[in-house]
């Protein structure tokens, strides 16, 4: 399947995002955890993407059944902007 670049920007967003599961990624664009950790690697600096691995594996709140009942949809005033795939400093 070819993804739009806007598409890629937005799983990673997504990826990025610690309360935002694998499940919700898959729902929207039908790609599974496997995949996106794939697209992640693809689309990432190798340090970067390291960096993302460590934060999401075995993360309780990246896997739906993992999760606490109380946690919902969830989204920080403070999350930062991914665009081009980079990062955008925040702004204060």
């Amino acid at each position: 399947m070819e993804l739009k670049a806007w598409e890629v920007d937005r799983i990673i967003e997504m990826a990025w995002e610690d309360r935002t599961p694998f499940e919700a990624i898959e729902f929207q664009f039908g790609l599974s955890e496997k995949e996106v950790i794939q697209l992640m690697k693809k689309e990432m600096k190798l340090r970067n993407w390291k960096k993302w691995r460590a934060r999401v594996q075995g993360r309780a709140t990246k896997h739906r059944k993992l999760r606490a009942k109380k946690v919902g949809r969830f989204k920080s005033a403070a999350q930062r902007k991914i665009t081009g795939n980079r990062i955008s400093k925040k702004k204060y």
